[in-house]
Formats: structure tokens, C-alpha cells, sequence
């Protein structure tokens, strides 16, 4: 059996992207831009809800997501 031994310029590419991350240090005078609601994973946390609550009650089966429901939607 032979073995074959990683590409060098692919380990290479892989190494660069990784090492290329951008981390930093955020200024005092900066933070009140990243606390802004455009900037939140989940910008409207109640309009997220009611779609999951939809979506949970059109996929009618319970392994799907966390909810259990008839496909009704009178959950």
C-alpha cells in the first residue's frame, strides 16, 4: 500500500488562510457602532420567533427542530 504524502502547496494555502484571520482590539470610541441592531446575529429577535413557530408547525414532525406539532398550526 502506498502512502501518499500531502500536497505542500495545498498544506501551504491552508496555513496562510488560517494565519490570515483578522483579530482586534476594538476602540472605546468604536463599540457603539458593533452595538448597534444591524450588527446582532438575530436583529429582530421577535419576528425569528414567529418564523420558527411557522416553521415548526408547517415541518408537522417532531425531529426537525424543538418543537412537536400536528402541521396545523394550532400549537
Amino acid at each position: 500500500m502506498i502512502i501518499k504524502r500531502p500536497n505542500c502547496k495545498v498544506l501551504t494555502i491552508i496555513l496562510m488562510v488560517m494565519c490570515s484571520s483578522a483579530c482586534t482590539t476594538v476602540q472605546p470610541w468604536e463599540r457603539g457602532n458593533l452595538a448597534k441592531n444591524e450588527m446582532a446575529l438575530d436583529s429582530d429577535p421577535m419576528q425569528s420567533s414567529f418564523a420558527n413557530h411557522v416553521y415548526n408547525s408547517k415541518e408537522s414532525s417532531s425531529g426537525s427542530s424543538k418543537g412537536a406539532g400536528g402541521g396545523c398550526g394550532c400549537n
